[in-house]
């Protein structure tokens, strides 16, 4: 059946606001113009539509049974041509990264790619390291580690070296790094990594009794409230030691791993994700 789009509009807008009135006002039309092609839809499905009220409209059960499909439709129909804003085809790219880097070095760098790439609708979600690219429909996963993960193309972005970072009240009480003993040490999942710093500071390892955290964010959130000494990588909490917020007692860091841009080996770029990975590396090798 042959039906004209212009009718079906003027059908589904005055079916939502039950009146050819305001109708008209949303389509930009004249009320007779509306009333017109909704009496033209009706002819050409030979029922009714409408029931003609003294104070508005109501639906037939005809009505009812199309303006469903009606709505969904021209609501689809709007979000794809919505993509073309700008005349260009917006692509979405879905990005997980940990907490750590997005909140430390993706987050106030993205005004940046938004303005360089304003057809790419970055989606961004944070995670704590345990990701499935797969099974989360994720284009790009930002993760820390040594860069071996099953069926994962890898590509190495930066250091995360690691140092003892705390209040500026808790630093007054350090002086050498043994004088750490005697504060309360917060610890990540990987129970290494105090004890590299201490074996690269000289130091014996005292006994670790503070509280582990899944993310690096929360632990800095902790070491902000004074709760203690936090061990993490100082260039992804740059803005909170510039307000000294936190502040790092001690210069020495040691290497703990990198953050990596993974992708399925299976995943075929888009041209919207290979956009996202060459503004990401060229925007680290600028910093």
């Amino acid at each position: 059946m042959n039906l004209p789009l212009n009718a079906l509009r003027a059908f589904e807008t005055s079916a939502r606001h039950l009146s050819f009135t305001r109708a008209a006002a949303e389509l930009n039309v004249t009320q007779s113009a509306v009333s017109a092609q909704v009496k033209n839809l009706e002819d050409r499905l030979g029922t009714p539509l409408f029931r003609r009220l003294p104070r508005g409209l109501a639906l037939t059960d005809e009505g009812y049974a199309l303006l469903p499909m009606l709505s969904e439709s021209f609501e689809r129909m709007a979000a794809v041509l919505e993509q073309f804003r700008g005349g260009r085809v917006r692509e979405v790219v879905t990005v997980a990264a940990v907490g750590t880097f997005a909140v430390g070095w993706l987050l106030p760098r993205l005004e940046r790619f938004h303005r360089a790439h304003p057809w790419v609708d970055l989606r961004l979600m944070t995670h704590n390291n345990r990701v499935d690219l797969a099974g989360e429909g994720l284009d790009y996963a930002i993760r820390y580690g040594d860069g071996a993960w099953h069926g994962t193309h890898a590509e190495a972005l930066m250091e995360a070296a690691l140092s003892p970072v705390c209040t500026p009240e808790l630093a007054s009480r350090l002086q050498v790094p043994a004088d750490l003993a005697r504060e309360t040490l917060l610890r990540s999942y990987r129970a290494d990594e105090w004890a590299r710093w201490f074996a690269t500071a000289g130091v014996s390892t005292p006994l670790l009794r503070g509280p582990v955290f899944d993310s690096s964010v929360t632990m800095a959130a902790a070491a902000m409230q004074g709760l203690g000494v936090a061990l993490l990588p100082p260039a992804m909490f740059a803005q909170a030691l510039r307000a000294e917020r936190l502040v790092q007692p001690f210069a020495l860091e040691v290497p703990a791993g990198r953050y990596w841009l993974t992708r399925l080996k299976s995943r075929q770029a888009s041209a919207a994700m290979r956009e996202f990975r060459n503004w990401l590396l060229a925007s680290l090798r600028e910093d």
